[in-house]
């Protein structure tokens, strides 16, 4: 098989961040909840660790591996 498209292999990396950090976030709000036993400080590290996952690290990501740098 053929080396893969670099554009496929990181588009895939961030979604796979994006899908950590959700499940970072459902983990965390199911320990908050008393669903999971977790003290409270790791829960709200997980959460903040998820949040980061979510929605800040792809764009640098994006940004990092962009064709268009400045």
């Amino acid at each position: 098989m053929a080396d893969a498209d670099p554009a496929a292999r990181r588009f895939y990396a961030i979604q796979l961040l994006r899908l950590g950090g959700a499940l970072m976030v459902v983990g965390a709000i199911l320990a908050l909840n008393g669903a999971v036993a977790l003290p409270d400080a790791i829960a709200y590290l997980l959460l903040a660790l998820g949040l980061t996952g979510f929605f800040i690290m792809p764009t640098f990501l994006a940004r990092k591996w962009s064709s268009r740098r400045k």
